[in-house]
């Protein structure tokens, strides 16, 4: 009750204030656009003409901030763009004529003004309905003595008397009492429906282009650190493996002749040096494209992954839906970090996994009760997994003050 209460309140206070400043913004932004169109051919128009959008933008401003609380999302204001390094005055003084958004402030400005009236009316009555409604047992009681008096129920074929009136009028407000938080909010959304499209629209499609921008870098960045750490790993496992495995077998092929059992020994340790060189390059195939992962889907794979662990992992999958490889890669490698994490440096006694679908958002919560001090500044290993979730479109959140306990959050859209 009080959330709604609030949210007609804010309704009625942008309605409300919004339409003196809106008939303001219209007289000033149609003189302005006017004069300075009428003297652009002898050039004074144009500073004029610069000067008006830059008023434009102070109301589009203002309504941007009114904006935020009736659609209730973070104000968003676009990127005005700025006059080249170096410009000279007049260069910098005409700028706001080369930038759109400042042309669509001074459309917002124009437009907004027969909306705010049919706002501010919309408002006005709604209020004023079931205020006169709810309160005529007390003016009616003295209006019904005024002589010749012609009453809406009258009008209706209601009789005159005093208390008829008063059921009449009071329910008459109580219905509208229930309409008129429908309506203010009706009007408020029809006149901030064309403040989002003008005056914030470009800005979100912007910074929704700035997300994918970023999304790719973090894609093209997360691969390159794979692929480096894929290129120390074989040259520091597998790679040295083999070289060591074909010198002893260059060894065992020259004791063949002179000692069989010496080359016998030696053999047999060349064929250990293989298998465990086989099982390094199967380790290292499951952080490329696990077979589990693509096989079976992620809950198969992190069980897995918690059998590996060598801290004691509670595994809690409450999904078993199939999901896009790009999606089910990201959480199957933020796990596989945070593990080896774990494993390595938390000094954890226990580790917690939960995999949850929550709408359309695929949630992965790892915990541990060691000594903490995670975070995801550049250098570090959450960094890449930030880089990888933002590939996604993913986010990574995480909890690990110094002393622990530490919980990591990673969520991807799923749908």
């Amino acid at each position: 009750m009080r959330s709604r209460m609030r949210r007609v309140l804010l309704d009625t206070r942008y309605t409300l204030v919004g339409f003196p400043t809106a008939i303001i913004a219209f007289v000033l932004l149609i003189a302005g656009f006017c004069a300075g169109l009428g003297t652009a051919v002898v050039w004074i128009g144009v500073p004029i003409l610069a000067g008006t959008l830059l008023i434009a933008r102070g109301f589009a401003d203002a309504e941007r901030g009114w904006l935020a609380d009736v659609l209730d999302r973070p104000p968003v204001r676009p990127r005005y763009k700025p006059a080249p390094p170096g410009s000279g005055r007049f260069r910098r003084l005409v700028n706001p004529l080369t930038s759109g958004q400042s042309w669509l402030d001074l459309l917002h400005g124009i437009f907004n003004f027969p909306i705010s009236i049919i706002s501010f009316v919309f408002t006005v009555v709604f209020w004023m309905l079931p205020i006169l409604g709810l309160t005529y047992p007390i003016y009616g009681y003295y209006t019904s003595r005024i002589p010749h008096n012609v009453e809406l129920p009258e009008l209706l074929g209601i009789g005159r008397g005093y208390e008829t009136n008063v059921v009449f009028y009071v329910t008459l407000g109580v219905v509208f009492l229930f309409i008129s938080p429908f309506v203010i909010r009706g009007a408020a959304l029809l006149r901030a429906g064309l403040g989002r499209a003008l005056l914030t629209g470009v800005a979100e499609l912007q910074e929704r282009i700035d997300d994918l921008a970023e999304g790719r870098a973090a894609a093209v960045s997360a691969e390159a650190n794979a692929l480096r750490k894929l290129e120390r790993d074989i040259h520091d496992g597998p790679q040295q493996r083999l070289v060591s495995l074909a010198m002893e077998l260059s060894r065992a092929q020259r004791q063949m002749q002179k000692d069989p059992e010496a080359a016998q020994a030696t053999i047999t340790s060349a064929i250990t040096a293989t298998r465990e060189t086989l099982d390094e390059l199967r380790a290292l195939s499951r952080g490329i494209a696990p077979p589990i992962l693509t096989d079976r889907g992620l809950a198969p794979a992190l069980a897995a992954l918690a059998g590996r662990c060598t801290v004691p992992v509670e595994l809690d999958v409450q999904t078993v839906e199939r999901y896009q490889a790009a999606v089910e890669n990201a959480i199957y490698f933020v796990a596989a970090e945070n593990l080896t994490n774990v494993a390595k440096h938390s000094r954890a006694t226990v580790c917690t996994i939960q995999l949850v679908r929550v709408g359309d958002m695929l949630v992965l919560t790892i915990g541990d009760d060691g000594v903490g001090g995670a975070h995801v500044a550049k250098g570090h290993g959450l960094a890449g997994l930030a880089d990888r979730l933002r590939a996604v479109d993913g986010e990574l959140v995480v909890q690990s003050p110094v002393g622990g306990p530490t919980l990591i959050m990673a969520e991807v859209p799923c749908a």
